[in-house]
């Protein structure tokens, strides 16, 4: 057998003997040449029971015993030198001791270098179990060992074919929990009838007559269970994620809405204040307008008084001195021509009534308290129509009587009945229409010009109501309205109907609902009054908007129903 180069020998090492031969492992050029002296040239590995033939020349005994039966002539494969039998091979003892140091070494510094490679077990992870220094981290653990590995100590279950049979997995502590308390073998098996892991020998005494399946087969179909969990788990994640940001929305929205009521607030309250102040200093200046007068009136009475009494007293002095004369003559001649009595004022009747301000203080009172009412009507307008929406007519529901615009915003009564297909949603007896939009949460706002009717209805009706036959309009039946009727009477359809005592008849009447509040207002536009209020009501189906613009009457009622546009300039009126 020839002899291959020296470097395709030292390529061409068989991967059994990885962990002893050390070409990849080792760097220094001392131990490559160790390798060398202890190769064999027929098998090219480290020496196994090293014999030398008479020439001199060293082989593995079981390689060279098979070479010469394959080849018949007991030739040297080296020098090809022949012998007569094969008996002539000896022992090489010395080899033999070389070559069993050279393996202790070469696996010693394997050992060696591998551990330098492998990291220190950290917390948390396991630690292998035959380390004696630094516990390095475990790559294996054996259930049939109960004991876990590094990558050093694993090498043996790897290699070894004994140990090639042992159970191995992922590293784990606390390796007896895993094994049979009462036979002491691994929990291999799963009884599903008692929802419990167990041996070989639990299988076939225990639970003989059990549904027991293999750990792998219940680990699958649970680790499947699970996964349907986690993803039903991660939907109820995202549900309430969503919800989250439903909730989120909603105080934003909340918080919108206080920050404008807050707004609207210090508005209305600041005027309040201001017309407080005006009413007050209005108040006092009555007061004192009328204390001033009371003043001037008795100042000028007294001025008069006190001109009367300077008259009188010198009149007084003239008559005390006549009457004092003695002198006979000359009190007859002076009396004839002492002078008249002046002229006096009959002050018998004269008073300077006090002041009565009883009631001064009420009126300015009531007087502020309207303008009060004025104030928060205007802002209880401005607030319930920032939930305009935009409604018109639909025509499947009109009664064939009625008459719509060509943009759905107006309608009337007209006389004749057309000819339309008598479809579930068209009201078939009376003159009603509905709105094509429909409202189900949160609150919504319209209005509607009633100018020159005399008679109408408006207001929302639920999406069950009858439309055939015979309607009454009040809330059990789904009805929510208010109307006139004979151009003087105003009602609310509230079951039995409350007569309305308004101070003058609506031309523009504004239609609020809060659905989840359950409130439906009637509104005065113009006078910024409330007309009437349902409350307390339980809407549990969509709403829509209700027109009744009753029958023509020979044309006294001929105007129609408009739905009237809301901008920013009318919310800007209302203010």
């Amino acid at each position: 057998m020839p002899v291959p180069p020296e470097d395709e020998l030292s390529s061409s090492f068989p991967s059994k003997q990885q962990t002893l031969i050390l070409s990849s492992d080792m760097s220094s050029s001392s131990n490559l040449r160790s390798e060398d002296q202890f190769l064999c040239s027929i098998c090219l590995d480290v020496f196994t029971d090293p014999v030398s033939t008479p020439c001199g020349h060293n082989f593995c005994k079981a390689c060279i015993t098979q070479h010469w039966d394959v080849n018949v002539l007991y030739k040297c494969p080296l020098c090809q030198e022949q012998f007569t039998t094969s008996s002539q091979l000896r022992a090489n003892t010395f080899i033999n001791e070389k070559v069993s140091q050279f393996r202790r070494e070469a696996q010693q510094e394997a050992i060696s270098s591998s551990s330098s490679e492998q990291q220190a077990a950290k917390l948390g992870e396991v630690p292998c179990d035959v380390c004696t220094g630094t516990k390095l981290k475990a790559l294996k653990s054996c259930l049939v060992c109960l004991l876990s590995y590094c990558q050093t100590h694993l090498e043996p279950h790897l290699t070894a074919p004994r140990l090639k049979k042992h159970q191995l997995m992922e590293p784990v502590e606390n390796l007896e929990d895993r094994m049979c308390l009462q036979h002491d073998k691994p929990l291999e098996l799963f009884c599903r009838t008692d929802q419990t892991c167990v041996c070989s020998l639990c299988s076939v005494l225990d639970h003989k007559n059990h549904e027991v399946v293999p750990l792998i087969e219940e680990f699958e179909e649970k680790k499947e269970g699970l996964r349907k969990t986690e993803d039903e788990v991660q939907k109820m994640i995202q549900n309430r994620r969503v919800k989250i940001q439903e909730i989120k929305e909603s105080v934003k929205i909340s918080k919108d809405a206080a920050d404008r009521e807050k707004a609207e607030g210090v508005e209305v309250f600041t005027a309040l204040k201001e017309s407080a102040e005006r009413g007050l200093k209005e108040l006092i200046k009555e007061i004192e307008d009328k204390q001033k007068t009371a003043e001037k009136q008795a100042e000028d009475f007294i001025k008069d008084l006190e001109q009367e009494i300077s008259e009188l007293m010198k009149r007084s002095s003239e008559v005390k001195q006549l009457s004092q004369s003695e002198d006979h003559l000359h009190l007859l001649q002076s009396f004839s021509s002492l002078k008249a009595a002046p002229p006096t004022k009959n002050w018998t009747e004269v008073r300077v009534r006090p002041k009565l301000y009883e009631g001064t203080v009420v009126r300015a009172v009531t007087q502020l308290a309207e303008k009060l009412r004025n104030q928060m009507m205007k802002a209880e307008m401005k607030r319930v129509q920032q939930s305009a929406v935009d409604v018109t007519l639909d025509p499947d529901t009109a009664h064939p009587d009625l008459i719509l615009s060509d943009d759905g915003k107006q309608v009337k009564d007209g006389d004749v009945e057309k000819d339309l297909p008598d479809n579930p949603e068209r009201f078939s007896l009376f003159a009603n229409v509905l709105g094509r939009q429909s409202f189900s949460s949160g609150s919504f706002y319209f209005e509607v010009q009633v100018k020159g009717k005399t008679d109408w209805t408006l207001g929302v009706a639920r999406e069950s109501i009858n439309r055939k036959g015979n309607i009454i309009l009040r809330p059990l039946d789904g009805y929510w309205t208010v109307g006139l009727r004979n151009g003087d009477e105003y009602k609310a359809a509230a079951g039995p109907p409350v007569r309305l005592h308004l101070h003058s008849g609506p031309e523009k009447v504004g239609v609020f609902v809060d659905y989840e509040e359950g409130l439906v207002s009637f509104y005065d536009v113009d006078a910024a009054a409330l007309i009437y209020s349902f409350t307390g009501c339980c809407f549990t189906q969509k709403l829509y908007p209700f027109f009744s613009p009753s029958l023509n009457h020979g044309g006294k009622n001929s105007a129609p129903l408009i739905i009237s546009p809301l901008n920013q300039a009318d919310l800007q009126d209302v203010v």
